[in-house]
């Protein structure tokens, strides 16, 4: 269930940052197909609730071959062709309709931020740019410094991890999908202004709260 928006931002600004996959693009439906190109079987669904894709489908654990082999496959193709998240295309023109601008700022190797952009403009989603900011590994959000150069009225994200070090003069957004073996818990729930089931869940709730503010 969506929780209550609570306004957190000291700007007037109309742009709303959106993270690439769980929340606009659909990466498990692409780790199913692109698995089946590595290797030739299209693995079953295991557990429709797993957070993780490695838990979600019935895939053997890779040696360090497998691995390379899967990793080859997941190029410019895997990057260019994923499917959107089902409402997620509308909840995007919805915010579009109340006079948001809307980027994508996905922890992404840079090497594929046009074919993600591309992504989403064949898709139709109103996404005026991607900003690729790869995961170096050391624990904090790769976003947290574009974000702040950007800041956006809000930011949203599936991963409760990203929302660290985020500017607290941005709304942040986080979407609750699959529980199993979700980091989503614990502490980190509590750098979420809010919480929502999916990206339609949010701009339902954002655009009704918008609509209702008074005037400054």
């Amino acid at each position: 269930m969506d929780s209550t928006i609570r306004w957190t931002r000291s700007s007037q600004s109309n742009l709303i940052a959106l993270d690439g996959d769980g929340v606009l693009l659909d990466y498990h439906e692409a780790y199913q197909r692109f698995w089946e190109i590595a290797f030739g079987e299209r693995p079953m669904v295991r557990n429709p609730k797993a957070y993780w894709a490695r838990d979600r489908f019935a895939v053997p654990t890779l040696d360090a071959q497998g691995q390379a082999r899967f990793r080859a496959s997941r190029g410019e193709a895997f990057w260019s062709t994923m499917q959107p998240i089902d409402g997620a295309i509308a909840a995007c023109h919805q915010l579009v309709a109340a006079g948001y601008r809307l980027i994508c700022v996905s922890a992404l190797e840079r090497q594929y931020r046009d074919a993600r952009l591309g992504n989403l403009i064949a898709c139709g989603f109103p996404i005026e740019d991607v900003i690729a900011t790869p995961d170096d590994g050391s624990g904090n959000s790769p976003k947290a410094i574009a974000l702040a150069k950007l800041s956006p009225a809000a930011f949203v994200d599936d991963f409760a991890p990203y929302l660290r070090g985020v500017p607290t003069s941005i709304h942040r957004a986080l979407v609750l999908r699959e529980p199993d073996g979700s980091p989503n818990v614990g502490e980190l729930l509590m750098l979420a202004d809010s919480t929502h089931a999916s990206l339609a869940g949010f701009a339902e709730a954002w655009c009704g709260v918008e609509s209702s503010r008074p005037s400054i």
